[in-house]
């Protein structure tokens, strides 16, 4: 009988493949999309070109960039805020079982009612102003945060805990050195769901009462019929989205460094 042979590791694909080939798919995808529009499988008012998108987007740069930046200050404020509320309660709910049992419903249930119905009665409650914009960001993305914390709590090893309680360390030593240090993985990964909510959440805020915003400026395209300046702010959110996402695995790489030693020695 033949020794079996080491299994082989698969080989991590290379920097350079995985930087062009999503690129060549979105291109594929933007040659189809043209193709459709320019052959009339689609009606041009139906569907805009990619470059009628990109002409409209370069056409309105100034004031795009003007209602962007009023809707990453909403996003900002309220992902900030959201975050802070989701930490308390992560860590309220792991240190006391009757907190937990308590909040566990009122979490759950704070993300089955629509966004879309709560926003108006925000706007009547608190008016046109950055008010509602934020609390319906905050109520968006302290979810995530919370049950990915509440998660990375839980999944502590229970040998760990033992040893520092032999050693008669407090709970917030605990706390610190052990139960923060495993959770901040799936922390990260709740942000990253969170702070796409926030951009999300401020536009649709924005549909239904505002002064500026990417969401009043696509509700005032949307009404003259533009669809070209339509996709060009649909491409636009997604664009700060992913830069927010982008933010959040730099401050994931600075906050855990010991995950690239990891990643080196795979």
């Amino acid at each position: 009988m033949s020794p079996r042979r080491p299994a082989t590791r698969r080989p991590r694909p290379r920097r350079a493949r995985r930087i062009w080939v999503p690129l060549a798919t979105i291109a594929v995808l933007l040659v189809v999309w043209q193709l459709v529009v320019v052959l009339g499988v689609v009606p041009n008012f139906m569907l805009p070109s990619p470059t009628q998108v990109v002409a409209a987007l370069v056409g309105d740069v100034g004031l795009l960039l003007q209602h962007s930046a009023t809707t990453l200050v909403e996003a900002a404020l309220g992902l900030a805020i959201g975050v802070a509320v989701g930490f308390v309660v992560a860590v309220l709910m792991d240190a006391f079982e009757t907190v937990s049992l308590a909040l566990d419903p009122l979490v759950t249930i704070s993300q089955t009612i629509p966004t879309v119905a709560i926003a108006p009665l925000l706007v009547l409650w608190m008016g046109y102003g950055l008010a509602p914009k934020v609390v319906l960001v905050v109520i968006s993305t302290f979810f995530p945060v919370t049950v990915s914390l509440v998660s990375g709590f839980r999944s502590v090893d229970p040998d760990m805990l033992d040893l520092m309680r032999t050693m008669n360390a407090s709970r917030l030593q605990v706390f610190w050195n052990v139960k923060l240090p495993a959770a901040m993985g799936e922390f990260f990964s709740g942000l990253k769901i969170s702070a796409t909510y926030a951009i999300v959440g401020a536009v649709i805020a924005e549909w239904l009462g505002g002064f500026s915003g990417l969401g009043v400026y696509m509700t005032r395209v949307r009404k003259s019929f533009s669809y070209d300046k339509m996709f060009a702010v649909i491409i636009l959110i997604s664009a700060l989205s992913l830069a927010l996402m982008k933010l959040v695995e730099l401050l994931q790489r600075l906050a855990m460094p010991w995950t690239r030693a990891e990643r080196n020695e795979r």
